[in-house]
């Protein structure tokens, strides 16, 4: 057995990383005498030269920007959710040149030899009949996709993409924990590392010589493209991804972005004839290559499984046809099985002439009897895995079980010997890890990434990866659903880098040619409701804020029946009960403000509305820049209570500074995005829904038995124009003017007609030819009610107000907030309800 037993003697030397005595072993860092490891000796160096106090200072920006960039891991059953930020640590894992040098090479030497083995398996099988395999192993594993049997994938490659999660033990040597060869989950969080640190220790970086990442990910984008079955010049290529529930939703819209891939979701694509297509508002395009983070049996409940809501019918069939290429193929799960390792080392001699350069961890597979006989002897010594699913499922250590659960799981050993694989209890070697300012040592897990090269049989390896650490010395550092955190990864150059090839500087991806002109209808729908909610919000705030201002001014005059006004005015908005409309004390209106801001229960508040916006942007993050998202992240931080004795001051504050963010994430919409329609839809959304604000704020505010004075100046200072009214009519509000500024005043952005002008250009600009008709009656209902609004004398309706008589006021405001309601659900109807192809465009 190998021995995978770390030293449980902490080094005598003081922690390079917080410069304090620390229990535990760093064997990563740290020789056995005490000495620190001569590759890391300049990293220690810099540490010194930064200080503790710098360092802290520096952790604390690194954390910031992982909030800021919204850097997420969703743990299944962590309360956090999708908002669990991902947790770096500021020391990194530093291998020498020498070292990476041979790890690199067995890394390509597994590589070819796992691409070769599944193409055997998919096609002639002659590893299963010379007896390599044993046949129980293959078709006893669901993983095993029988319609995929014979499928041909271009360039005979059928694992472009390859990962290998590794570990050392106290020897020095390195043992392969496990295979990854669905996709490459983790890549793209190790390039998010590497960028937190270069922006936190680029002096660091540039000093030891780190080799930098950016060639890989342009190795990737060059080899899917290679992939694509016909247009290799300019092939359509997508990220398919199970959705923003998925763990790793993060790392999909991260790579989309970065590679320049649209993200698709299983309803956005469609099989045709034997072809994939992605449907957009423009109609169908053609997809080469999919890029896919759905597991095998998922990716078509057509030929997989049939319960499956994440896949594509008839994905299978297309790619049997030859029409479409996935990275990596349907099938290749097949080898994550851990009982795959046992014969490895076999094969690989037989296959390639040689040893197999990086040995995986010890492996029985129960399903041979002299094994299964070798795992009973020694149980005790061994952890249990399931030899079939996913590497991450549930692993039995029998040495830690009790007596009944021991018996439980030798009598399932013994009934199904076949489902289980017995490996050698891995205990891999340490790295000091920075928690609440001091060190702790941690075990560490590195996953390596390798991508097809352009030659054939040629692969690109990572020059770094995503080394994790657990949460706690029990954890299992090899499995990402359980959290913990992360390290970057430091390859050292063997010779100094050139200043183009500085680590402290990213190469990103290559600049994308031309591909989807279109825009997904899911996409679109998720615009337009990110536009409504963000809108929704900041009338709020704008309401909040006139309402605090106010009864923070009690005590300069403001009567009890100006806050029973205001108490009444708020019910007619819907934002509190109506019962508070009578002769409300100052506190009671005072509570209800603050528990609109700040209490999460509450339906119409602030909190949920946040919230909604959140997930709303989490499902399309990957349409928007890193800038914008950085506003969207602060805008959760900006709304956390702030400490103070005067709650509604703060408040006030607060409420200023959310608008002023509102007021960024606009700016960077108007001034930032492309004027394609995604921006349109999002654009459309924010103005029907000042438009709809507008209405319903003039019917609150212009009720019968409200006072007009007071009404008149908060309808102006909610709608930001209490400046421009003034210096239009150098009088006292009058509700003719306000009217006339408010619904038909072409000038003003918070005017109903300017929405309108607005709307009516979208409309114009949109595709008009859907599966649903002609989409030009929200068009038409728009220019009718732009008509009708520029052809209303005002004055008469506010004599009548004034008069005491509000039904001429109230119809018309009823009539155009009907309206407003009917373009938003023809919009709806043309553009977001389809569930077939819109029409053809090849």
């Amino acid at each position: 057995m190998n021995d995978f037993t770390a030293s449980t003697e902490p080094c005598a030397a003081e922690c390079p990383v917080c410069h304090s005595g620390h229990s535990g072993v760093f064997d990563e860092m740290v020789e056995s005498g005490g000495r620190l490891r001569p590759h890391w000796q300049k990293f220690d160096i810099w540490l010194n030269h930064l200080g503790h106090e710098e360092l802290t200072v520096r952790w604390e920006n690194a954390r910031r920007i992982i909030r800021e960039h919204g850097i997420t891991y969703n743990v299944h059953g962590d309360p956090q959710g999708m908002s669990r930020p991902w947790e770096l640590d500021l020391a990194p894992l530093i291998i020498s040149a020498s070292e990476w040098q041979q790890l690199e090479s067995a890394i390509l030497q597994r590589a070819v030899l796992f691409n070769h083995i599944l193409a055997d398996l998919y096609d002639f099988q002659w590893h299963l009949r010379d007896g390599f395999f044993p046949p129980a192993l293959v078709y006893n594993n669901p993983a095993y996709l029988r319609p995929c049997h014979g499928m041909k994938v271009p360039r005979g490659m059928f694992m472009p993409f390859y990962a290998a999660d590794l570990a050392r033990s106290a020897d020095g040597q390195w043992w392969v924990l496990a295979d990854r060869t669905q996709s490459l989950l983790g890549a793209g969080y190790a390039l998010e590392n590497r960028t937190v640190l270069s922006r936190v220790i680029p002096e660091v970086l540039r000093d030891c010589g780190v080799r930098p990442l950016g060639a890989f990910f342009r190795a990737e984008r060059d080899a899917l493209r290679s992939l694509a079955p016909r247009n290799q010049d300019n092939p359509n290529i997508v990220l398919l991804s199970p959705g923003p529930h998925s763990a790793a939703y993060f790392e999909h819209a991260f790579l989309a972005r970065h590679l320049g891939f649209p993200l698709v979701e299983g309803g956005d694509l469609t099989v045709r004839d034997s072809r994939v297509f992605i449907k957009t508002l423009e109609g169908l395009q053609p997809v080469d290559v999919i890029v896919r983070r759905v597991d095998d049996a998922f990716c078509d409940p057509l030929e997989l499984r049939d319960d499956s809501f994440l896949g594509v019918s008839g994905l299978v069939q297309a790619a049997r046809a030859g029409n479409v290429a996935l990275a990596n193929p349907l099938g290749s799960g097949l080898l994550e099985s851990p009982a795959f390792m046992a014969f490895l080392p076999t094969l690989c001699r037989h296959v390639m002439g040689a040893e197999l350069a990086l040995p995986s961890v010890a492996t029985w597979w129960c399903g041979q009897p002299r094994e299964r006989a070798y795992v009973f002897e020694r149980l005790d010594q061994l952890i249990i895995k399931p030899a079939f699913g996913s590497p991450s499922q549930k692993s039995f250590i029998p040495a830690e079980m009790s007596r009944r659960e021991r018996a439980a799981l030798e009598q399932a050993l013994k009934a199904r010997p076949h489902d289980f694989v017995a490996q050698e209890l891995v205990r891999p070697s340490h790295a000091p890890v920075l928690v609440n300012q001091h060190c702790e040592s941690r075990p560490v897990v590195m996953r390596i990434f390798a991508v097809a090269g352009p030659q054939e049989g040629q692969f690109v390896v990572l020059p770094g990866g995503l080394t994790r650490v657990p949460n706690s010395l029990n954890d299992d550092p090899v499995a990402m659903h359980q959290g913990g955190g992360s390290k970057d990864t430091w390859v050292l150059a063997d010779a100094p880098l050139p200043l183009s090839s500085s680590p402290a500087v990213l190469t990103g991806a290559e600049v994308a040619e031309k591909t989807f002109s279109g825009l997904p209808s899911r996409v679109a729908d998720n615009l337009f409701w990110l536009g409504r909610y963000t809108e929704r919000l900041e009338n709020l705030l704008r309401v909040l804020r006139s309402m605090a201002n106010r009864l923070t001014a009690e005590s300069s005059g403001e009567t009890r029946t100006g806050q029973s006004c205001f108490a009444r005015f708020l019910a007619g908005y819907h934002l509190v009960p109506t019962e508070l409309a009578g002769n409300t004390p100052g506190h009671a209106l005072t509570n209800e403000v603050l528990r609109l801001i700040y209490d999460p229960e509450t339906p119409a508040g602030v909190k949920p509305l946040l919230q909604h916006i959140q997930t709303t942007a989490w499902i399309v993050r990957d349409r928007f820049s890193a800038d914008t998202w950085r506003i969207l992240a602060r805008l959760q931080m900006d709304a956390k209570p702030r400490p103070g004795r005067l709650p509604l001051v703060n408040a006030q504050a607060q409420l200023d500074t959310l608008i002023l963010g509102l007021a960024a994430l606009s700016g960077m919409e108007m001034e930032n995005m492309t004027r394609g329609h995604g921006w349109r839809f999002l654009d459309f959304g924010r103005r029907l829904e000042r438009g709809v604000h507008l209405v319903r704020l003039l019917r609150a505010a212009l009720a019968p038995e409200l006072p007009l004075p007071p009404m008149l100046e908060l309808l102006l200072a909610i709608s930001d124009s209490s400046m421009t009214y003034r210096r239009r009519y150098y009088a006292e509000a009058q509700l003719p003017g306000v009217l006339h500024l408010l619904l038909s005043d072409e000038t003003n952005p918070r005017s109903l007609a300017f929405q309108l002008e607005a709307l009516r250009d979208h409309c114009a600009n949109l595709p008009h030819e859907t599966e649903h008709g002609t989409a030009g009656s929200e068009l038409t209902r728009l220019a009718q009610l732009r008509s009708a609004i520029a052809t209303v004398d005002f004055r008469p309706l506010a004599h009548a107000r004034q008069e005491a008589m509000m039904a001429p006021l109230e119809a018309l405001l009823t009539n155009w907030a009907s309206q407003l309601s009917g373009v938003s659900d023809q919009l709806t109807h043309h553009y977001f309800s389809h569930t077939q192809s819109l029409s053809s465009s090849g």
